[in-house]
């Protein structure tokens, strides 16, 4: 299920210490009501309306008549990437190898990837790891934030560290999905993919499907874009007692001049700013709704101040996740939204 929601103007309480507490962010979430396979077709998912009033249960294919015609929906244009690699430690006393397997975080030259490995304690600075087809990663840094490791990684051929990825890796899916082994990769991807970079789907988009974009164009709901490569800082979990203390690792984004403009626009015409999925949220605040292109180590919780968005399309989150806080600070801590 996804949300849309309207930010409420309200005069919101005054924060309590508990509103701080990792704790006031989790609840139960059982593993059988976490969906396996995706809806078909995309817009038939259901949707939870709220406008810090009322509240209503659609379909993402009502979203064109929950929004009104001079919004500006801004969408993440990140592409996934195979960034799941499976290989084997290179040891001199066991031919085979521990089993290893890597997931590719940031690129941070054309041959060296800052990446989550496991075992990673099995993988000191100086260990090999021996892929398929010749390719091989040399541990040649420990990243004390993330806990990964820096990979040095060579290949046969001149041909580009993309194209290595393409034959090896695997799309990284999250740990708690196990799909059927043929259902196509594409279908992880949003249909207005186009900036290869993230290690996850910003899921917000998976619904929208070309029919849907194009009954909202109809309905006058202009599209921006901006980019996001989803990284560690969207999904590492949170570990500290006090949210405060949480350190976001830093992830790419761009908000290109043209969508800096459409903002403008928009607001000088009164229309709302939609943000779709909480790495719109965080791009476009980071940015203060101007042009951009860096990293970001913005992490919202209650007691933010709103800047840009208006209105936000989510899903559900994980408990104690940085996702959830995000939508927490949008409706306000302690808005009581009935299910």
């Amino acid at each position: 299920m996804t949300q849309f929601a309207d930010r409420p103007d309200l005069n919101l309480p005054s924060l309590a210490a508990s509103d701080f507490d990792v704790a006031a962010y989790d609840y139960e979430l059982p593993p059988e009501r976490i969906a396996q396979v995706p809806c078909e077709p995309r817009d038939r998912a259901r949707l939870l309306i709220w406008d810090g009033t009322d509240l209503a249960h659609r379909h993402f294919t009502d979203l064109p008549m929950a929004l009104r015609p001079g919004d500006l929906l801004v969408f993440n244009d990140t592409r996934v990437i195979p960034a799941r690699l499976y290989g084997r430690k290179r040891h001199a006393q066991d031919p085979q190898g521990i089993p290893i397997e890597v997931l590719l975080l940031e690129a941070l030259s054309p041959t060296r990837w800052l990446a989550l490995v496991k075992p990673g304690k099995r993988l000191p600075l100086g260990s090999e790891i021996v892929f398929a087809a010749g390719l091989v990663a040399a541990v040649v840094g420990v990243d004390p934030v993330t806990r990964g490791r820096e990979l040095e990684f060579a290949w046969p051929g001149d041909h580009p560290f993309e194209a290595v990825l393409v034959e090896q890796g695997t799309m990284p899916l999250p740990p708690y999905i196990s799909p059927p082994a043929d259902l196509d990769p594409e279908r992880y991807q949003t249909v207005y993919a186009r900036q290869p970079g993230a290690v996850a789907a910003p899921t917000a988009g998976l619904h929208f499907t070309e029919s849907l974009l194009q009954a909202l164009g109809d309905r006058g709901i202009d599209q921006a874009f901006v980019t996001l490569h989803v990284g560690l800082g969207t999904f590492r979990p949170v570990e500290t007692a006090d949210i405060r203390q949480h350190t976001m690792h830093a992830e790419w984004c761009e908000v290109p001049a043209a969508t800096a403009a459409a903002i403008a626009q928009t607001r000088a015409q009164g229309g709302r700013i939609v943000g779709v999925g909480t790495t719109v949220a965080r791009t476009l605040e980071a940015a203060k709704g101007q042009a951009f292109q860096g990293k970001t180590e913005l992490m919202i919780y209650p007691g933010y101040t709103w800047q840009v968005l208006d209105g936000l399309i989510t899903n559900f989150h994980l408990p104690k996740s940085t996702l959830l806080m995000l939508v927490s600070s949008f409706l306000g801590p302690r808005a009581a939204v009935p299910c």
